[in-house]
């Protein structure tokens, strides 16, 4: 799925089942909580945390949650997200072409 068409079908799926979107503080608030739930994951899974009995160690729909919302936000907000990481991609590259290739710590 392309992400103009991710876009589109999150905005379908909050009119027809959603009502309306939430608004944007509580979008925003509410990626901070997902985003939370991905680094409790994270941490389990990568780090030196272990899974409480019953805990969700899906990595995947955690992702999928923080991605949902922040598609939210970009339709709230008019952010085409296709442009934008076009655009974020050509101001790396710009700016750290070098940078990394020339870190020795990597």
């Amino acid at each position: 799925m392309e992400i103009k068409e991710a876009q589109q079908k999150v905005d379908e799926w909050i009119k027809t089942y959603g009502v309306r979107y939430f608004n944007e503080l509580t979008n925003m608030a509410i990626l901070s909580e997902e985003v939370g739930e991905l680094a409790r994951v994270m941490a389990r899974k990568y780090g030196e945390q272990s899974f409480k009995p019953g805990e969700n160690d899906n990595l995947a729909d955690e992702m999928a949650d923080v991605l949902w919302v922040l598609i939210c936000l970009a339709n709230q907000t008019g952010v085409d997200l296709n442009q934008a990481l076009i655009e974020n991609m050509a101001k790396k590259t710009g700016r750290d072409k070098d940078r990394h290739i020339n870190n020795k710590k990597l």
